[in-house]
């Protein structure tokens, strides 16, 4: 089950946490959350699930930034969350989507107990100019049926930045040697 956005309102303090929160971005069954003005673009030509991959700060002018095709955006939200019992979701504004701008296709899931900024994947497929502060994505929470062994606790819990990937954490030590070691053929299996 979805909240309301009437129930968004009722359970704030209590289970839900946005800070800042404005009444105004309160929908019928989400709240709009805000872009920060900052974005990361990795550098690596070759993205290394496997190792920490090094990436550029760029500021996002107040006169708006234009993203381009082809490049992968981190940016985060301006809006700290904090969930208890209850579980985060964010999905990108369909008016962006509309424009061909693609906000977090893949990492939208929030743990129950979830505390921090979101880090949002961004790409667009044609130029697009953004610009800081613009209401980019919704939250939205789910009703958790069951016990809950164990509140969020991950490598992105307590976000207040922009968290590029850190599935290099999930790999053991030799994990690069072992990388090395596959052929293409291997990959194809």
């Amino acid at each position: 089950m979805i909240l309301s956005g009437e129930e968004i309102r009722r359970r704030l303090g209590a289970e839900i946490v946005i800070d800042p929160f404005d009444p105004v971005r309160v929908n019928p069954n989400s709240y709009n959350l805000s872009l920060h003005d900052e974005l990361l673009v990795y550098e690596e030509v070759v993205l290394d699930a496997a190792a920490p991959n090094r990436y550029t700060r760029i500021k996002i002018p107040a006169e708006g930034l234009t993203l381009h095709p082809g490049q992968l955006y981190l940016g985060r939200t301006a809006e700290k969350t904090q969930t208890r019992d209850l579980v985060p979701r964010i999905q990108g504004r369909s008016s962006l989507a509309r424009l061909g701008l693609f906000i977090c296709p893949g990492g939208s899931l929030g743990s129950v107990g979830y505390c921090g900024t979101w880090t949002l994947e961004m790409f667009v497929i044609q130029p697009v100019k953004i610009y800081p502060a613009m209401q980019v994505c919704q939250i939205y929470f789910h009703e958790l049926t069951g016990e809950v062994g164990q509140h969020a606790q991950g490598k992105y819990h307590n976000s207040s930045d922009i968290q590029p990937s850190q599935m290099y954490l999930e790999f053991g030590n030799d994990c690069r040697d072992q990388q090395l070691e596959l052929s293409f053929d291997d990959l194809l299996r």
